[in-house]
């Protein structure tokens, strides 16, 4: 097996939809992630934050609703809360399996800031949904004393929705690159960072989520990376998802993934930033590979036994 440096990031269904499960469930993500490192990979993490940040957001907008002497949290701060105890689990549960194998390597996690074009044209279409459902009513109230944007989500309520502006730069990119270099594993981008913008020497978070694949390529990029390892709830992708004629993909150029996006194979907000970022990472350099698969996946698809390989 050919060592290689290789960012991942982990999809939601490693992490559960409560902090409970989540603390049992990284139990079990923390095994393949380390069997890539005791093979001898230089492995970065990342990972979602969907569930997370919307739960700490609706819980503290509760509080501070039936008692005034809780203030409220801005949007930025709960991604920051979310990104603490997420990766709390995380280096927590990676510890234990690394001990377990006497791995002598530490696990960091970096509260990540992500710098993005405040002219970005998704703050004119905010996007991304976060937090619970609502009825319509609640949604109307919630538009009028919080001026936030609400919109139906497949006839299950309505959702607030947030900008999704694309990563540009990493605050914290020079620290985290020295950690790996000290050859310890590091957890950043958690959640895609925290969406922030530069004011002169100031750096000011923004209520806005972005995705954390694409967030991934742009730090596994800035890390020189050689593999951008995107781990989802299926082993490969498919082009005619769910239908009789479903193809699995095993190794596609990027010209084909273009293609295939264009045809339109993959659901916004689903698989496609997921092929997108993969893209991106692959055309910002010679050799650059990406590799889409499931987590339980994930040591036989470095090897390029399963999964989907992108590639020039």
């Amino acid at each position: 097996m050919i060592v290689s440096k290789v960012m991942i990031a982990l999809g939601g269904n490693a992490l559960g939809n409560s902090p409970k499960e989540q603390l049992e469930l990284v139990k079990e993500t923390a095994k393949p992630i380390v069997d890539l490192i005791e093979a001898g990979h230089i492995v970065v993490l990342a990972h979602g934050n969907g569930p997370q940040v919307g739960m700490i957001n609706s819980a503290l907008e509760t509080a501070a609703s039936v008692d005034n002497r809780i203030p409220e949290m801005p949007f930025p701060e709960c991604g920051a809360m979310s990104q603490g105890y997420i990766g709390y689990h995380l280096q927590n549960a990676i510890a234990f399996e690394l001990k377990n194998r006497n791995i002598n390597k530490s696990v960091v996690s970096v509260v990540t800031q992500v710098i993005v074009d405040e002219n970005d044209e998704a703050f004119k279409k905010p996007s991304k949904p976060i937090g619970g459902f609502f009825s319509k009513e609640e949604a109307d109230e919630l538009v009028i004393k919080k001026g936030y944007t609400m919109v139906e989500d497949s006839g299950r309520g309505y959702r607030r929705v947030v900008p999704s502006p694309k990563p540009v730069d990493i605050v914290e990119k020079d620290v985290i690159n020295d950690i790996v270099n000290s050859g310890h594993i590091v957890i950043a981008v958690g959640g895609g960072g925290i969406p922030t913008v530069r004011k002169g020497n100031a750096l000011i978070g923004i209520p806005a989520v972005i995705d954390k694949d694409l967030a991934s390529q742009k730090l596994a990029e800035l890390l020189d990376c050689d593999t951008l390892f995107i781990l989802t709830a299926v082993e490969k992708i498919a082009i005619n998802f769910g239908k009789p004629n479903q193809v699995n993909l095993d190794r596609i150029t990027v010209g084909e993934a273009l293609k295939y996006i264009d045809e339109g194979h993959f659901a916004p907000g689903s698989m496609l930033p997921k092929v997108e970022a993969a893209i991106d990472f692959v055309q910002s350099k010679e050799g650059r590979t990406a590799v889409i698969s499931s987590l339980e996946n994930a040591k036989k698809a470095i090897s390029g036994e399963t999964g989907t390989t992108i590639y020039r």
